[in-house]
C-alpha cells in the first residue's frame, strides 16, 4: 500500500492560517505562533459577538435614561408605564426616538406617565 504524502493538504493548512494572521507582526508571521495567535483571535471574537450585544443594550438603555429624564421620569418608571399602557417598543427603537425623534418620544413618555401614576 502506498504511503500517504501531506506536501501539498500541509502547505493548503499552512497557508490558510497565515491568510487568517495578515497583519499580525513579528513572530506571528511564522506558522505555529500564527496558528496559536489566530485561534486565540476565534476565542475573543465569538466571545465580543456576545458581548457586544451586552454593549449595545447598556448604550440604549442610558439614551432612553437621558431622554426619559428630559421629562421629568427615571428610566425604571418609563418602563414599567410603557409596561402599564401596552407599548410594546424594544429598547433599540426607543432609544433611537429618543436620539432622533424627541417630539415622538415624548409622547410615549406621556402615555406611559399616565399609566405609571
Amino acid at each position: 500500500m502506498a504511503r500517504v504524502k501531506r506536501s501539498v493538504a500541509a502547505r493548503r493548512c499552512r497557508k490558510k492560517v497565515l491568510k487568517q494572521a495578515r497583519g499580525y507582526y513579528g513572530s506571528r508571521k511564522l506558522v505555529r505562533v500564527a496558528r496559536e495567535a489566530v485561534e486565540r483571535a476565534w476565542v475573543y471574537a465569538y466571545r465580543d459577538r456576545k458581548a457586544r450585544k451586552r454593549v449595545f443594550r447598556s448604550l440604549w438603555i442610558a439614551r432612553i435614561n437621558a431622554g426619559a429624564r428630559q421629562h421629568d421620569i427615571t428610566y425604571s418608571r418609563l418602563m414599567h408605564g410603557m409596561r402599564q399602557a401596552g407599548i410594546e417598543l424594544d429598547r433599540k427603537i426607543l432609544a433611537q426616538l429618543a436620539l432622533d425623534d424627541p417630539s415622538a418620544f415624548g409622547d410615549v413618555v406621556a402615555q406611559a406617565k399616565a399609566k405609571a401614576s
